[in-house]
């Protein structure tokens, strides 16, 4: 999952980054207005985070408005020190889709950002099932055919990026925005690697069964439905 924090206050914005990253979300963060905007038009975020009173003459409510204006669906939740019943419809009104009152508890925040991922846009339910593959949301476990698969932490964002893709080839250059994060320094060939390693687990340790992983030569990678397979 990928999450877009738009803070300026950067302790906030740094645990509220550090505790996602910790449920194995992948977080970008803009610290003023504009920069913020252009991130959340320019990339495809899951949720964005976006505070009400920022710098650079553009606040959280223009944002909001805006985002909205160009038909961006992406689930919003707005942050503010704001707390009167006038500021809260504001801020919905201008298209969040929830609103938080600072100071308050990470646990509540990211309750609302998994609650807000739920919601019908084929966006991550408790269990993702692709054929005989599925994967529990909340345990981080992967199962074939009833038999459990042993992922480490990038592993597991790897694969639950093309399940929930499932169907639609997946560049590499996608699958390193969405997998790693913003700051780290990864390669065509580190996303090569990875998919090996899911092979290894998620298809050759099934020699019996068909092999989900597919390379797309020149395009990236899909894990196919049994709609989308090649006849």
């Amino acid at each position: 999952m990928k999450v877009l924090v738009i803070e300026d206050e950067q302790k906030i914005a740094r645990a509220v980054s550090t505790g996602l990253k910790q449920e194995h979300m992948n977080v970008e963060i803009a610290e003023d207005g504009p920069t913020g905007y252009s991130m959340a038009m320019g990339d495809d975020y899951d949720v964005i985070i976006l505070d009400r009173m920022l710098p650079g003459g553009k606040d959280g409510l223009e944002i909001c408005k805006d985002l909205r204006k160009q038909k961006l669906s992406t689930p919003i939740i707005m942050l503010s020190a704001k707390s009167q019943t006038k500021d809260k419809v504001a801020g919905l009104n201008a298209g969040a889709d929830d609103y938080m009152v600072k100071p308050f508890a990470f646990e509540e925040l990211l309750a609302r950002v998994r609650a807000l991922t739920r919601r019908p846009k084929e966006m991550p339910r408790t269990c993702i099932t692709v054929g005989p593959l599925t994967l529990n949301m909340n345990t981080y476990q992967a199962e074939r055919s009833g038999k459990h698969i042993r992922l480490s932490r990038t592993e597991y964002a790897l694969l639950a990026y093309l399940m929930r893709n499932a169907g639609r080839v997946m560049s590499k250059d996608q699958i390193i925005s969405h997998v790693w994060d913003f700051d780290s320094t990864v390669l065509p060939n580190t996303v090569e690697a990875y998919v090996k390693y899911l092979r290894d687990k998620v298809d050759r340790a099934f020699p019996k069964e068909r092999p989900l992983i597919e390379t797309a030569r020149g395009f990236g990678y899909i894990i196919h439905t049994d709609e989308s397979r090649p006849r």
